[in-house]
C-alpha cells in the first residue's frame, strides 16, 4: 500500500500536470468516497481508492491493461498518418497517462487489440519469445481448398524470412473463411502467408491472444474493457 497526494494521485492517472490537478482539486471538481476534498496535498491511500472527477467514477490503477475491438480504419500508432488512431477510442486521461498499443494491427485489421502504460508488460507481450499463439478469422477472395490449408501447415517461404512460415493450426469455417492460429506475429504475417500460399486476404480479424478471447469480453466494435487478473492470467503462456 502506498500513500500519495491527492494532485499526485490525479497525475498520475491521466489528469494533467501536477499544476492542473492542483487547480482540478481546488476547483471543487474532486469527490474522495462521495465527499468533496480540495485539499490537493492531503495524503490518501491509494490501495482500492475509489474517487470522482467532474462526476465521473475512477479507480486508482498503478498501471491499466485494457483490451480493445479494433475498428476498421484505425492506426495503431501514437502518431497516425493516414487514419485515425486507436487512442483517439480511449478516455483522454487513459490517453494521457501514456497507454499504447501492445504490437499493431493493420489499418484495415480488426479485433482484439491490447494497450497498456506498463513498459515491462508492453515489452513481454511484444516479444517472440514467449511464444503466445493469435488466434485470426481471415476471409479469402479465393475459395478455400484443401490445399490451400495444408500449405499454410506446412509451412510458406517469404521473401525477408530464412525458414519457412508455419501456422500452428488451421482450419476452415466457411467457404472464404480461415481460422488460422500463429505464434510469430511477423510483419503482415497472415496476409503475406496467404499470398505466398496462393490466396489473397479480403479481410482479418483477430479473436483471441493465448486464452483471452474477443467473444469473452463482450465487446462491441470500437469499444475498450480494464483486463483484471483472470483475463491478464489468459494471456501468459501455458
Amino acid at each position: 500500500m502506498s500513500r500519495l497526494a491527492l494532485e499526485r494521485v490525479l497525475q498520475s492517472q491521466g489528469f494533467g500536470t501536477r499544476r492542473q490537478c492542483r487547480q482540478l482539486i481546488e476547483g471543487g471538481h474532486l469527490r474522495v468516497a462521495g465527499t468533496l476534498v480540495d485539499d490537493p496535498a492531503m495524503p490518501v491511500d491509494t490501495a482500492g481508492l475509489r474517487f470522482e472527477v467532474s462526476g465521473q467514477s475512477w479507480l486508482y490503477r498503478e498501471h491499466v491493461y485494457l483490451a480493445l475491438n479494433k475498428p476498421p480504419n484505425y492506426e495503431c500508432s501514437r502518431r497516425p498518418s493516414h487514419h485515425p488512431g486507436v487512442l483517439s477510442l480511449l478516455p483522454e486521461a487513459l490517453r494521457l497517462r501514456g497507454v499504447q498499443a501492445v504490437g499493431r494491427l493493420d489499418h484495415d485489421t480488426t479485433g482484439l487489440l491490447l494497450l497498456s502504460d506498463d513498459g515491462a508488460f508492453i515489452h513481454a507481450q511484444s516479444s517472440p519469445r514467449r511464444k503466445v499463439p493469435k488466434l485470426y478469422v481471415a476471409t479469402t477472395q479465393e475459395a478455400v481448398t484443401p490445399a490451400l490449408v495444408a500449405s499454410l501447415l506446412q509451412g510458406v517461404r517469404l521473401h525477408d524470412e530464412p525458414e519457412p512460415l508455419a501456422a500452428l493450426r488451421c482450419e476452415q469455417l466457411a467457404p472464404r473463411e480461415l481460422a488460422i492460429v500463429l505464434e510469430q506475429g511477423k510483419y503482415h504475417q497472415v496476409k503475406r502467408m496467404l499470398a505466398a500460399a496462393g490466396s489473397h486476404c479480403a479481410a482479418l480479424r483477430r479473436v483471441a491472444i493465448g486464452g483471452l478471447r474477443l467473444e469473452a469480453l463482450g465487446l462491441a466494435e470500437g469499444s475498450w474493457c480494464y483486463l483484471g487478473e483472470a483475463e491478464l492470467a489468459l494471456l501468459r503462456p501455458a
